[in-house]
């Protein structure tokens, strides 16, 4: 796993509005995080205050994302004014959006976080996994109160992650993996077995089972997600998974970072066998390494990966220790 890049999500028990009405407010944090207090409002968007992993304040910016398929936003953080070295993009996904016809209701939660190299300290390292899953508790808990519930809700699905660092052009990232005649290169579970289009086309799984797989692209703020979906037809059934692909410069607010992040979301039903698809997150994970070594050959990059998953910075000298 890309070690710059935490992940946290949750299933909350009220509506995707109500969600994405309350995060777009950046005095609520004061309620559900651990010390990031606003102090002073700077403009419509943006608030001075305390932090909980720094002993000075920063700069707080939330922007909405345009996205047809669910709600989200970003948060922006930064020592100075709208120079942001931070940057938190959040998920709201509707469980329709996962298992299309469902009369679950509620909203997926999913946070990402990015930690540059450059200006990571031990503490924001070893303590981002504790506050942030704990802040993710804390949220769940006052939006489902604010519901009547005095109990934690248990959704259908939970959400779980891969993420890899690829040295290689974004463009040459996402003209690839949006192209699914691409998919028998890097994909080694299933194998084409009919017509294969840029966007569908049948396969065969490890079982020799049809599966119909598609892609579709979409731009994203300053990034990309791609939707992944295989439906098993003589089955019914239907498995979806999405992601990002983040150019590192913005991920880490560092103009002089190379290639991308490849941020994979997958959806997995609590306490139920799965007997089509994907069957684990190690599944995910095999295809990125696939996909990483692909994609940097293709860019002529045959030395990054050899240093394994995570993004280290061109001039190591300038990373923190302390």
């Amino acid at each position: 796993m890309e070690k710059n890049t935490f992940a946290t999500s949750a299933y909350i028990a009220t509506s995707p509005e109500s969600a994405f009405e309350y995060l777009c407010s950046l005095k609520n944090l004061d309620d559900w995080t651990l010390f990031s207090r606003m102090q002073e409002q700077v403009d419509e968007d943006t608030w001075l205050g305390t932090a909980s992993g720094y002993h000075k304040n920063l700069y707080y910016h939330v922007k909405k994302l345009e996205n047809p398929l669910f709600y989200g936003i970003e948060w922006h953080c930064g020592f100075e004014y709208q120079k942001y070295f931070q940057v938190y993009p959040v998920l709201l996904f509707p469980p329709d959006y996962i298992e299309p016809g469902t009369d679950e209701e509620g909203v997926y939660f999913h946070w990402l976080s990015f930690v540059d190299p450059k200006r990571q300290t031990q503490m924001i390292m070893q303590g981002i996994h504790t506050v942030h899953t704990s802040e993710c508790r804390s949220l769940k808990g006052i939006l489902e109160r604010q519901t009547g519930r005095t109990t934690a809700a248990k959704g259908r699905y939970f959400i779980d992650t891969d993420t890899i660092y690829i040295d290689a052009p974004i463009e040459i990232g996402v003209e690839y993996l949006s192209d699914l005649r691409n998919l028998d290169e890097w994909a080694h579970l299933v194998r084409p077995s009919g017509e294969i289009t840029r966007q569908s086309g049948e396969f065969r799984d490890e079982y020799d089972q049809k599966v119909n797989i598609s892609v579709k692209l979409h731009g994203l703020s300053k990034y990309y997600l791609l939707e992944e979906e295989y439906f098993y037809p003589d089955y019914e059934y239907y498995q979806r998974s999405v992601a990002l692909l983040i150019p590192t410069s913005y991920a880490f607010g560092d103009p002089d970072a190379s290639g991308l992040i490849l941020h994979r979301i997958t959806f997995w039903k609590a306490d139920a066998p799965l007997g089509h698809g994907k069957l684990q997150i190690e599944d995910f994970g095999a295809e990125s390494m696939n996909i990483k070594r692909m994609l940097e050959a293709k860019a002529g990059n045959l030395q990054s990966f050899d240093k394994g998953m995570s993004y280290v910075p061109k001039t190591p000298e300038l990373v923190a220790t302390h």
